[in-house]
Protein backbone atom coordinates (compact mmCIF):
# COMPACT_ATOMS: atom_id res chain seq x y z
CA UNK A 1 0.00 0.00 0.00
CA UNK A 2 1.09 3.33 -0.21
CA UNK A 3 0.35 5.29 3.01
CA UNK A 4 0.65 9.17 3.66
CA UNK A 5 1.11 9.85 8.04
CA UNK A 6 0.47 13.19 9.05
CA UNK A 7 2.55 14.10 11.84
CA UNK A 8 4.74 11.61 10.72
CA UNK A 9 7.80 13.58 12.67
CA UNK A 10 6.08 13.26 16.00
CA UNK A 11 6.16 10.98 18.78
CA UNK A 12 3.77 8.48 17.88
CA UNK A 13 3.47 8.88 13.99
CA UNK A 14 7.01 8.31 13.69
CA UNK A 15 6.82 4.85 15.33
CA UNK A 16 3.67 3.76 13.22
CA UNK A 17 5.42 5.05 10.13
CA UNK A 18 8.17 2.91 11.22
CA UNK A 19 6.20 0.12 11.94
CA UNK A 20 4.60 0.81 8.13
CA UNK A 21 7.68 1.28 6.55
CA UNK A 22 8.77 -2.06 8.23
CA UNK A 23 5.88 -4.16 6.78
CA UNK A 24 6.72 -3.31 3.37
CA UNK A 25 4.59 -0.23 2.60
CA UNK A 26 5.45 2.52 0.34
CA UNK A 27 5.02 5.68 3.26
CA UNK A 28 5.00 9.27 2.68
CA UNK A 29 5.25 11.54 6.25
CA UNK A 30 3.80 15.11 6.21
CA UNK A 31 5.09 17.49 9.11
CA UNK A 32 5.01 20.98 9.87
CA UNK A 33 7.94 19.90 12.61
CA UNK A 34 6.72 22.49 14.93
CA UNK A 35 6.76 19.94 17.61
CA UNK A 36 7.64 16.92 15.70
CA UNK A 37 11.71 16.28 14.81
CA UNK A 38 13.19 15.41 11.46
CA UNK A 39 15.72 13.01 12.81
CA UNK A 40 12.02 11.33 13.15
CA UNK A 41 11.14 10.68 10.38
CA UNK A 42 11.87 7.17 8.71
CA UNK A 43 14.75 7.71 6.04
CA UNK A 44 13.00 5.34 3.96
CA UNK A 45 9.65 7.15 4.22
CA UNK A 46 9.46 10.07 1.36
CA UNK A 47 9.15 13.56 3.90
CA UNK A 48 6.90 16.99 2.52
CA UNK A 49 7.33 20.01 4.80
CA UNK A 50 3.77 20.77 5.28
CA UNK A 51 1.35 22.13 7.87
CA UNK A 52 -1.89 19.64 6.94
CA UNK A 53 -3.74 23.41 7.04
CA UNK A 54 -1.95 24.34 3.91
CA UNK A 55 -4.06 24.47 0.34
CA UNK A 56 -0.65 22.73 -1.41
CA UNK A 57 -1.53 19.47 0.61
CA UNK A 58 -4.22 18.76 -2.15
CA UNK A 59 -1.42 18.30 -4.70
CA UNK A 60 0.57 16.26 -2.68
CA UNK A 61 -2.35 13.74 -2.87
CA UNK A 62 -3.13 14.06 -6.25
CA UNK A 63 0.09 13.50 -6.68
CA UNK A 64 1.36 10.51 -4.78
CA UNK A 65 -2.27 9.52 -4.33
CA UNK A 66 -2.07 7.23 -0.97
CA UNK A 67 -4.52 4.68 -0.59
CA UNK A 68 -4.65 5.22 2.95
CA UNK A 69 -3.98 8.22 4.79
CA UNK A 70 -2.68 8.44 8.56
CA UNK A 71 -3.89 11.24 10.64
CA UNK A 72 -1.96 11.72 13.99
CA UNK A 73 -0.86 15.29 13.33
CA UNK A 74 -2.61 17.62 16.46
CA UNK A 75 -2.85 20.57 18.96
CA UNK A 76 -2.61 17.91 21.32
CA UNK A 77 -2.56 19.99 24.40
CA UNK A 78 -5.60 19.65 26.97
CA UNK A 79 -4.01 23.07 28.53
CA UNK A 80 -3.15 25.06 25.53
CA UNK A 81 -6.70 23.91 23.87
CA UNK A 82 -8.14 25.76 27.11
CA UNK A 83 -5.54 29.00 26.86
CA UNK A 84 -6.09 29.33 22.73
CA UNK A 85 -9.19 27.79 21.82
CA UNK A 86 -9.32 29.01 18.19
CA UNK A 87 -5.80 27.39 16.92
CA UNK A 88 -6.82 24.15 18.65
CA UNK A 89 -10.13 24.42 16.85
CA UNK A 90 -8.25 25.82 13.45
CA UNK A 91 -5.39 22.93 13.60
CA UNK A 92 -7.96 20.10 14.68
CA UNK A 93 -10.98 20.72 12.69
CA UNK A 94 -9.74 22.77 9.61
CA UNK A 95 -7.14 20.66 9.40
CA UNK A 96 -8.69 18.11 9.19
CA UNK A 97 -11.43 19.27 6.58
CA UNK A 98 -8.64 20.29 4.63
CA UNK A 99 -7.26 16.38 4.42
CA UNK A 100 -10.72 15.00 3.87
CA UNK A 101 -11.23 17.16 0.78
CA UNK A 102 -7.75 16.69 -0.08
CA UNK A 103 -8.30 13.42 -0.26
CA UNK A 104 -11.21 12.98 -1.95
CA UNK A 105 -9.10 14.37 -4.81
CA UNK A 106 -6.59 12.15 -4.39
CA UNK A 107 -8.47 9.15 -4.30
CA UNK A 108 -7.85 8.35 -0.81
CA UNK A 109 -9.92 4.60 0.44
CA UNK A 110 -9.59 5.00 3.99
CA UNK A 111 -8.51 7.53 6.66
CA UNK A 112 -7.17 6.26 9.83
CA UNK A 113 -8.01 8.68 12.54
CA UNK A 114 -6.54 9.30 15.67
CA UNK A 115 -9.17 10.25 18.45
CA UNK A 116 -8.74 10.68 22.21
CA UNK A 117 -10.74 7.95 24.46
CA UNK A 118 -8.50 10.30 27.18
CA UNK A 119 -10.27 12.85 26.85
CA UNK A 120 -13.56 12.47 24.52
CA UNK A 121 -15.91 10.81 27.23
CA UNK A 122 -15.44 13.67 29.91
CA UNK A 123 -16.34 12.45 33.01
CA UNK A 124 -17.71 9.07 32.31
CA UNK A 125 -20.41 7.12 34.60
CA UNK A 126 -19.09 3.80 32.94
CA UNK A 127 -15.58 2.99 34.03
CA UNK A 128 -13.71 1.86 32.16
CA UNK A 129 -15.21 3.64 29.54
CA UNK A 130 -16.64 1.37 26.87
CA UNK A 131 -17.48 3.14 23.18
CA UNK A 132 -21.27 2.58 24.18
CA UNK A 133 -20.68 6.22 26.56
CA UNK A 134 -21.21 9.05 24.59
CA UNK A 135 -18.66 11.79 24.24
CA UNK A 136 -18.79 14.49 26.69
CA UNK A 137 -15.57 16.81 26.28
CA UNK A 138 -14.92 18.93 28.56
CA UNK A 139 -12.40 20.71 26.84
CA UNK A 140 -11.50 22.58 23.11
CA UNK A 141 -9.46 19.36 22.42
CA UNK A 142 -11.66 17.09 23.50
CA UNK A 143 -14.41 19.06 21.82
CA UNK A 144 -12.95 19.24 18.14
CA UNK A 145 -11.93 15.19 18.59
CA UNK A 146 -15.58 14.55 19.07
CA UNK A 147 -16.56 17.01 16.02
CA UNK A 148 -13.60 15.36 14.06
CA UNK A 149 -15.22 12.02 14.30
CA UNK A 150 -18.80 13.61 13.01
CA UNK A 151 -17.02 14.74 9.96
CA UNK A 152 -15.59 11.57 9.05
CA UNK A 153 -18.44 9.69 9.13
CA UNK A 154 -20.28 13.08 7.20
CA UNK A 155 -17.49 12.11 4.27
CA UNK A 156 -18.11 8.33 4.68
CA UNK A 157 -21.51 8.40 4.17
CA UNK A 158 -21.77 11.16 1.32
CA UNK A 159 -18.15 10.47 -0.56
CA UNK A 160 -17.67 7.21 0.00
CA UNK A 161 -14.51 7.92 2.25
CA UNK A 162 -13.73 5.07 4.69
CA UNK A 163 -12.29 5.94 7.97
CA UNK A 164 -11.48 4.25 11.24
CA UNK A 165 -11.06 6.16 14.40
CA UNK A 166 -8.93 5.49 16.92
CA UNK A 167 -9.31 6.60 20.24
CA UNK A 168 -6.24 6.13 22.14
CA UNK A 169 -5.80 6.10 26.45
CA UNK A 170 -2.38 8.54 27.26
CA UNK A 171 0.45 6.64 25.29
CA UNK A 172 3.60 7.23 26.76
CA UNK A 173 7.10 5.42 25.04
CA UNK A 174 10.54 6.11 22.85
CA UNK A 175 10.28 9.53 21.33
CA UNK A 176 7.43 10.94 23.57
CA UNK A 177 8.59 14.85 24.34
CA UNK A 178 7.15 16.51 27.88
CA UNK A 179 4.46 18.48 26.00
CA UNK A 180 1.09 18.62 27.16
CA UNK A 181 -1.07 16.37 30.02
CA UNK A 182 0.03 12.71 28.37
CA UNK A 183 3.55 13.77 28.28
CA UNK A 184 3.57 13.31 31.83
CA UNK A 185 6.01 9.87 32.17
CA UNK A 186 8.53 11.95 29.65
CA UNK A 187 8.07 15.21 31.87
CA UNK A 188 8.87 13.04 35.42
CA UNK A 189 11.36 11.05 33.44
CA UNK A 190 13.45 14.13 32.48
CA UNK A 191 13.02 16.15 35.72
CA UNK A 192 14.32 13.03 37.72
CA UNK A 193 16.89 12.63 35.76
CA UNK A 194 17.87 16.20 35.87
CA UNK A 195 17.56 16.11 39.61
CA UNK A 196 14.77 18.31 39.57
CA UNK A 197 11.79 17.71 41.46
CA UNK A 198 7.91 16.99 39.64
CA UNK A 199 4.34 17.98 40.22
CA UNK A 200 1.22 15.92 40.75
CA UNK A 201 -1.89 17.91 39.53
CA UNK A 202 -4.96 16.81 41.55
CA UNK A 203 -8.10 16.94 42.79
CA UNK A 204 -8.57 18.11 46.78
CA UNK A 205 -10.43 14.95 47.28
CA UNK A 206 -7.61 12.83 45.45
CA UNK A 207 -4.04 13.71 46.43
CA UNK A 208 -2.74 10.80 44.72
CA UNK A 209 -3.63 12.75 41.27
CA UNK A 210 -6.23 12.00 38.23
CA UNK A 211 -6.47 8.23 37.02
CA UNK A 212 -5.06 7.64 33.95
CA UNK A 213 -4.97 4.11 31.42
CA UNK A 214 -1.39 4.67 30.05
CA UNK A 215 -0.78 2.54 26.93
CA UNK A 216 2.56 1.65 25.60
CA UNK A 217 3.40 3.17 21.85
CA UNK A 218 4.37 -0.50 20.77
CA UNK A 219 0.96 -1.23 21.38
CA UNK A 220 -0.42 1.58 20.15
CA UNK A 221 1.20 1.40 16.67
CA UNK A 222 0.04 -2.17 16.43
CA UNK A 223 -3.27 -0.71 16.18
CA UNK A 224 -2.98 1.63 13.40
CA UNK A 225 -1.12 -1.48 11.77
CA UNK A 226 -4.89 -3.87 12.04
CA UNK A 227 -6.50 -0.73 11.29
CA UNK A 228 -5.32 -0.54 7.48
CA UNK A 229 -7.55 -3.47 6.70
CA UNK A 230 -10.28 -4.10 9.57
CA UNK A 231 -12.43 -1.37 11.33
CA UNK A 232 -14.12 0.19 8.37
CA UNK A 233 -16.72 3.28 9.64
CA UNK A 234 -15.93 2.37 13.48
CA UNK A 235 -14.28 3.83 16.42
CA UNK A 236 -12.29 2.18 18.84
CA UNK A 237 -10.73 2.70 22.14
CA UNK A 238 -6.77 1.72 22.40
CA UNK A 239 -6.42 1.23 26.01
CA UNK A 240 -5.17 -1.15 28.52
CA UNK A 241 -8.57 -1.26 31.21
CA UNK A 242 -5.56 -0.39 33.72
CA UNK A 243 -6.48 3.04 36.07
CA UNK A 244 -3.15 4.24 37.56
CA UNK A 245 -3.08 7.31 39.61
CA UNK A 246 -0.39 10.01 38.89
CA UNK A 247 1.42 9.13 42.05
CA UNK A 248 1.58 5.48 41.38
CA UNK A 249 3.33 6.59 37.51
CA UNK A 250 5.26 8.97 39.57
CA UNK A 251 6.50 6.47 41.61
CA UNK A 252 6.64 3.30 39.22
CA UNK A 253 9.32 5.83 36.82
CA UNK A 254 11.15 6.75 40.54
CA UNK A 255 11.91 2.95 41.04
CA UNK A 256 12.94 2.34 37.36
CA UNK A 257 15.57 4.99 37.83
CA UNK A 258 16.65 4.31 41.04
CA UNK A 259 17.49 0.74 39.82
CA UNK A 260 18.89 1.75 36.08
CA UNK A 261 20.68 4.94 37.34
CA UNK A 262 21.45 4.73 40.98
CA UNK A 263 21.72 7.89 43.42
CA UNK A 264 20.46 9.73 40.59
CA UNK A 265 16.94 10.54 42.07
CA UNK A 266 18.00 9.84 45.72
CA UNK A 267 18.25 13.62 46.81
CA UNK A 268 14.56 14.53 45.80
CA UNK A 269 11.37 14.78 48.17
CA UNK A 270 8.47 13.76 47.68
CA UNK A 271 6.64 15.90 44.28
CA UNK A 272 5.00 18.37 45.13
CA UNK A 273 1.14 19.06 44.89
CA UNK A 274 -1.01 21.28 42.85
CA UNK A 275 -4.45 22.12 41.80
CA UNK A 276 -5.75 20.17 38.68
CA UNK A 277 -5.76 22.74 35.68
CA UNK A 278 -8.58 23.68 33.22
CA UNK A 279 -9.87 20.71 31.39
CA UNK A 280 -8.32 18.32 33.79
CA UNK A 281 -10.64 15.30 34.07
CA UNK A 282 -10.61 13.28 37.42
CA UNK A 283 -10.52 10.06 36.15
CA UNK A 284 -10.21 8.32 32.57
CA UNK A 285 -10.15 4.32 31.65
CA UNK A 286 -10.96 2.67 28.67
CA UNK A 287 -12.24 -0.18 28.06
CA UNK A 288 -11.13 -2.09 24.27
CA UNK A 289 -12.98 -4.82 24.54
CA UNK A 290 -14.32 -4.21 21.22
CA UNK A 291 -10.92 -3.19 19.91
CA UNK A 292 -9.96 -6.93 20.49
CA UNK A 293 -13.05 -7.91 18.47
CA UNK A 294 -12.80 -5.80 15.64
CA UNK A 295 -9.29 -5.35 15.27
CA UNK A 296 -8.09 -8.43 16.48
CA UNK A 297 -6.03 -6.08 18.87
CA UNK A 298 -4.82 -6.03 22.53
CA UNK A 299 -2.48 -4.60 24.41
CA UNK A 300 0.55 -6.98 25.72
CA UNK A 301 3.04 -4.27 26.97
CA UNK A 302 2.14 -3.46 31.22
CA UNK A 303 3.02 -0.24 32.43
CA UNK A 304 6.15 -1.19 34.88
CA UNK A 305 7.62 -2.93 31.48
CA UNK A 306 6.67 0.34 29.39
CA UNK A 307 8.45 2.12 31.59
CA UNK A 308 11.19 0.35 31.68
CA UNK A 309 11.71 0.27 28.03
CA UNK A 310 10.72 4.29 27.62
CA UNK A 311 13.73 4.92 30.21
CA UNK A 312 16.12 2.92 28.21
CA UNK A 313 15.54 4.85 25.53
CA UNK A 314 15.60 8.12 26.82
CA UNK A 315 19.17 7.60 28.30
CA UNK A 316 20.26 5.69 25.61
CA UNK A 317 19.68 8.63 23.84
CA UNK A 318 20.59 10.93 25.91
CA UNK A 319 17.21 12.61 24.87
CA UNK A 320 16.83 13.92 29.01
CA UNK A 321 20.38 15.03 28.66
CA UNK A 322 19.32 17.60 25.89
CA UNK A 323 16.69 18.56 27.21
CA UNK A 324 18.43 19.59 30.45
CA UNK A 325 21.35 21.74 28.52
CA UNK A 326 18.52 23.64 26.34
CA UNK A 327 19.19 22.34 22.72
Amino acid sequence: MKILVTGGAGFIASNVADAYVDAGHEVMVVDNLFTGKRENVNRKAKFYLLDIRDKDLRNVLVVEKPDIVNHHAAQMSVPASVKDPLFDADVNVKGLLNILEASRYGGVKKVIFISSGGAIYGEAEEYPTSERSQPQPLSPYAITKSVSEKYLEFYRRFHGLDYTSLRYANVYGPRQIPHGEAGVAAIFMDRLLSGKSCVINHFKEEPRGMTRDYCYVGDAVRANVLALERGGGEAYNIGTGMATHTEDLFNLIFEAIREKAPGLPGSLGMPERMEARPGDLRRSCLNARKAKDGLGWEPLVGLEEGIKKTLEWRISSGESLKRTSGS
